[in-house]
């Protein structure tokens, strides 16, 4: 069964974005957040912790209503074991762009944007670690691009 491709909005409405003055005071995830873009102009934020040389690395993906802070306390264990550890925040959430066209959150569209997310850093070798939501979301694009992912666990999806 395929899915239908991902809606391609001709606007995704006004885009807003949390202000970084909301995350000063997060205690427990002082790592660095980077951005790629994705889909029509988005920005998706994450954390790229740990040797990006690394041989393996861990990709964990919240489900709603999270951020990538859920995995605060993961993160820190999985770079002192050697493994290159990526966090995005979907679009909608964290540090990433919002689309105020609420037809722009399709799942089609989350799938999307993750694949890119991974592609575009040229990830292979993960072990995908997805909960609630992004356990749905990333077990899709496994299905899409098997080769690049080495491991699966989903947890309360």
């Amino acid at each position: 069964m395929s899915l239908p491709e991902r809606r391609d909005v001709p606007t995704i409405g006004e885009v807003l974005r949390t202000p970084p003055s909301c995350f000063e005071n997060v205690q427990g995830y002082d790592w660095p957040h980077h951005e790629v873009t994705v889909g029509p102009g988005l920005q998706m934020a994450y954390v790229d912790a740990g040797n990006p040389n690394a041989k393996e690395t861990v990709l964990l993906l919240h489900g709603e209503p999270m951020w990538g802070f859920l995995y605060r306390k993961m993160v820190t264990p999985f770079v002192d074991a050697g493994y290159r550890v990526i966090v995005p925040d979907l679009i909608g959430f964290g540090r990433s762009d919002k689309p105020t066209d609420e037809f722009a959150y399709s799942y089609s569209n989350h799938v999307a944007w993750v694949r890119e997310l991974v592609e575009k850093l040229g990830l292979t070798n993960v072990t995908f670690f997805g909960q609630d939501w992004g356990g749905l979301i990333g077990g899709r694009v496994i299905a899409e691009i098997p080769d690049r992912f080495a491991r699966v666990v989903f947890s309360n999806t």
